[in-house]
């Protein structure tokens, strides 16, 4: 198996708050990918004590070592357990109701030698790749297919469509949103790669359409994961002043790709 791993802060004075992970099981038998892309609050308060570095750091790591560790449980499960963990962590010092207390979007993939489970959350994204090189994006358009007007102001994502029916879902305190995500399995047979990436990485397709989504993976799989990064760093460059293309609130963003070659 090759794995090629790049995770990079959009702004270096600020903490990246992306997560990453790749987990081989001691039987050498399979192994999984994990990504989160952590969300940045708005100004004002969140309910906690805690940053969003520190939440996807533990969420992260819970994933990764039930991911590993868990074999007999499905990803839903693992998810859900692992956001428990979480918020089981900061529930006595902080609001965990509060719909800005930290979140993350999620990418969860795990395989063995019969089959390839993949877990979407929220608008980071899975590639996959299968042995005659067609990609299929495993995607949670949910957030993609709001109406504009809806997502108009923080305080009316907030109040009507943020972990709510009819919105768009993220992991953060309340376990059930697991069941929520977009899950599948594929035989192994079937795929010879994959690609996860935060939305920070996948702007080269949604937001630059520099490349569909087999373009964006070429470019991992021939020049690597840092390639795919630094494009997207030099397209926001050039408009950072104009913002031309629409959803860009920041001029630069987290971004992170991992790749597996199964």
């Amino acid at each position: 198996m090759r794995t090629d791993l790049v995770s990079e802060p959009g702004d270096a004075t600020r903490p990246n708050e992306d997560f990453a992970g790749v987990g081989l099981p001691a039987s050498g038998q399979g192994g999984c990918v994990i990504v989160l892309d952590g969300v940045t609050p708005p100004s004002g308060g969140t309910g906690c004590l805690h940053s969003v570095p520190w939440f996807t750091a533990r969420l992260g790591g819970a994933l990764t070592e039930l991911t590993v560790s868990g074999r007999d449980l499905t990803l839903p499960e693992i998810l859900a357990r692992a956001i428990r963990r979480t918020a089981d962590a900061h529930a006595d010092t902080c609001d965990l109701s509060h719909p800005r207390t930290p979140q993350a979007t999620v990418v969860l993939t795990r395989w063995s030698a019969a089959e390839v489970e993949y877990l979407v959350l929220s608008d980071s994204a899975l590639l996959v790749q299968g042995p005659d090189g067609a990609v299929t994006p495993v995607l949670d358009d949910r957030l993609a297919r709001l109406p504009r007007a809806a997502l108009a102001t923080d305080a009316l994502v907030d109040a009507n469509l943020r972990n709510k029916e009819g919105g768009f879902f993220t992991a953060a305190a309340d376990p059930a949103v697991a069941a929520r995500a977009v899950t599948g399995a594929l035989p192994r047979r079937e795929v010879r790669a994959l690609a996860a990436l935060t939305d920070g990485a996948t702007r080269w397709t949604e937001t630059f359409r520099e490349g569909d989504w087999t373009a964006l993976f070429d470019v991992v799989a021939k020049d690597g994961a840092r390639s795919l990064v630094e494009r997207v760093r030099e397209l926001e460059g050039a408009d950072r002043e104009e913002r031309a293309f629409l959803g860009r609130s920041k001029t630069h963003d987290d971004a992170t790709v991992v790749f597996a070659e199964l």
